[in-house]
């Protein structure tokens, strides 16, 4: 755990999350961030080559195998006099309501860029989510020494596509797959670097004043100066707008450009601030203590099978021990077991502040979207987190009969975690339930911790259905005998209507004009 000064005077905070289309190199950035916060002394590598281990942040036995961030992971590391908290999201879109779970509960998005790709999908679906939530948004360029795009191609494409101003904080000199140093636009200085062996370690760095830059490298500094003259210097007022992003580039793999980053997190990214509650107030960060669950994850200690609730803290002190109410129960929630997680490890926290993230342990009562807060202030309901709209489905059931008694315990506490949405079929019964996803890697995750960690191995059935919609009691009733539609009720108690797509719901309001079946709406479970 990063400590605070000696007289409880917390240092200042930051709270960030990294997103990204797949394969960009989030993991890998996250990586290098500890690293050059000196909370790792070496680098992991996602498939643990080049005699790097593997990643801190892809800490499950899946996401090892496949090379991919399945879960959000958080670490908080501290940089000069800031303790950041880091939040590493899944950048495959299945897992998405993931991701929009994390972005909840940061302050400041980091968008990963291949110098090559450019915005790719996915990183456009998430911007649109930190947009909506009014977070600000870091851009930096990674893979600049492989061949890719023309920077200016670059900010251009940022301008074109989302609207936001690139504001160089640094700029490449060289091309894409020729880097030859990063250039400070705002003192003209260039630092060049001399990569540790498989990029395990920091990065040996030289810095050149703007005159020797310019007699060491030649040309190439002065077309940098040029090229990076044509955009705005970035400022904090219209980055926290939403107008400007301040844009670095770098290598993460080999940590170059990474100190930049860790430095414009500390300078532009907000101090965390207050936040909206349920009847659209706001809770200001030095009211006594609250916070909200943004995450729960079991499986991450192999001994003992608990459960972690991941709270972000919104305002006040956290003291470990403290008994605080859980908003939802109106009951007394005890914090006995409560740590910071880097990765899979965890250390004991005993204080922690506005935007510091605590993992609770064995918090069997807490759910994604709750809140706790501290009784001796005012209470206090932060608005339920996002849940997506299932678009993919499947029939589950124990392949060994005999494990039922397991399978149903695996099965609840995946959708507990908000790993799938859990939905049972009247028809079918609760020995055999349905799962439903946002994408259909999800369900490969569900099979794989089904099996190794709850020794529950399942069946499953693809089910024709890609679209789901609110029934209400009138819709029920008049949905009786209607084909193609199944009615299954989701674990909140929401029931819901299931069909194969947009047509077949098209045909049954035809059929059947007082139907309402209206939308899943994202926050809305």
């Amino acid at each position: 755990m990063t400590t605070d000064h000696e007289d409880d005077v917390p240092a200042p905070r930051r709270s960030i999350a990294v997103i990204s289309h797949p394969d960009a190199g989030k993991s890998t950035l996250t990586e290098a961030l500890a690293l050059h916060a000196h909370a790792i002394t070496r680098a992991g590598a996602v498939h643990g080559k080049a005699g790097r281990g593997g990643v801190v942040s892809d800490w499950q036995e899946i996401e090892q195998k496949r090379g991919i961030s399945i879960s959000s992971a958080a670490l908080q590391l501290r940089f000069e006099d800031t303790v950041i908290n880091l939040l590493d999201t899944p950048g495959h879109a299945d897992f998405s309501e993931d991701t929009f779970r994390v972005l909840t509960a940061v302050d400041c998005a980091v968008m990963l860029l291949d110098a090559a790709k450019g915005l790719e999908p996915q990183t456009l679906k998430l911007f649109e989510v930190c947009r909506t939530r009014g977070v600000p948004v870091l851009t930096f360029v990674n893979k600049w020494d492989r061949p890719g795009k023309d920077a200016l191609e670059l900010c251009d494409e940022l301008e074109q596509r989302i609207g936001l101003v690139a504001a160089p904080v640094t700029w490449p000199v060289g091309e894409a797959g020729n880097l030859q140093g990063l250039l400070d636009v705002r003192t003209g200085a260039v630092t060049t670097y001399h990569r540790a062996p498989g990029g395990a370690t920091l990065a040996q760095e030289q810095h050149l004043a703007p005159d020797e830059a310019v007699e060491v490298l030649g040309d190439a500094v002065v077309d940098a100066v040029d090229q990076a003259g044509l955009l705005p210097a970035p400022d904090v007022e219209s980055f926290l707008a939403g107008r400007t992003t301040p844009l670095m580039f770098g290598v993460a793999l080999t940590n170059i450009g990474v100190r930049d980053l860790l430095e414009s997190v500390l300078r532009f990214a907000p101090a965390p601030g207050p936040r909206v509650t349920a009847d659209g107030d706001e809770r200001p960060v030095d009211d006594p203590f609250s916070a909200v669950v943004f995450k729960v994850q079991a499986g991450m200690d192999r001994q003992h099978r608990d459960q972690v609730a991941f709270v972000r803290v919104v305002s006040g002190m956290f003291e470990r021990g403290m008994a605080v109410v859980h908003a939802q129960t109106g009951r007394s929630f005890a914090t006995k077991h409560a740590a910071t997680v880097f990765g899979r490890d965890r250390e004991i926290v005993e204080t922690a502040f506005p935007g510091d993230v605590v993992g609770l342990v064995n918090a069997t009562a807490l759910a994604v979207g709750d809140t706790l807060y501290d009784p001796q202030g005012p209470p206090v309901r932060f608005p339920p987190m996002p849940a997506f709209p299932p678009e993919h489905f499947v029939a589950a059931r124990p392949a060994d009969p005999g494990r039922a008694k397991q399978f149903r315990k695996g099965i609840s506490q995946l959708a507990h975690e908000g790993v799938v949405q859990l939905l049972v079929s009247p028809d079918r019964g609760d020995g055999e339930p349905i799962l439903g996803a946002v994408g259909p890697l999800q369900f490969e995750v569900v099979a794989f911790r089904m099996e190794h960690e709850f020794n529950a191995p399942l069946r499953t059935q693809t089910l024709p259905y890609g679209l789901a919609r609110l029934a209400t009691d009138e819709d029920v009733t008049a949905l009786a005998g209607a084909r193609g539609v199944e009615l299954v009720t989701r674990a909140d108690g929401a029931r819901l209507a299931l069909m194969r797509d947009r047509w077949v719901l098209q045909a049954l309001r035809r059929d059947r004009p007082t139907l309402t079946l209206p939308e899943l709406l994202v926050g809305a479970a």
